[in-house]
């Protein structure tokens, strides 16, 4: 009756000492300090947390709803919610975003691509004279 989570929760963490190889897939939150070297997907379709802290680096594609980076990510990153670049970030790749909050000193070597899949209201003419 009275549960609640918000979809900032961080269930699972890659700490400081810790190195993956390989890709890594995730459904909820996720918080990374240490290295990966490999891709990183979250479940699509559901709402996710990812953070890359100052001290990761990543070096594959990146994948999830809300993305908040402020360490290194080397490769194409996707966010259907929210990008979020914070000071310390470096991304070298390709970034496709919904919507961006990019703070002073982040830098991305690549191209910003906003997401043009989104809903879009399409405006009709009551009145059309087309014939």
């Amino acid at each position: 009756m009275f549960t609640r989570k918000t979809k900032s929760t961080i269930d699972s963490l890659i700490g400081m000492t810790t190195t993956i190889k390989g890709d890594v897939g995730f459904k909820g939150g996720l918080r990374i300090d240490g290295n990966i070297n490999g891709n990183i997907n979250a479940e699509s379709g559901e709402p996710s947390v990812l953070v890359i802290s100052e001290h990761a680096k990543v070096v594959g594609e990146v994948r999830a709803a809300h993305l908040i980076v402020n360490g290194e990510i080397v490769g194409d990153v996707h966010s259907t919610e929210l990008l979020e670049l914070q000071p310390k970030a470096r991304i070298t790749g390709n970034v496709f975003y919904k919507a961006l909050e990019m703070h002073g000193g982040a830098l991305v070597s690549g191209k910003l691509s906003h997401d043009q899949a989104v809903d879009t209201p399409v405006l009709k003419l009551a009145a059309s004279s087309e014939a």
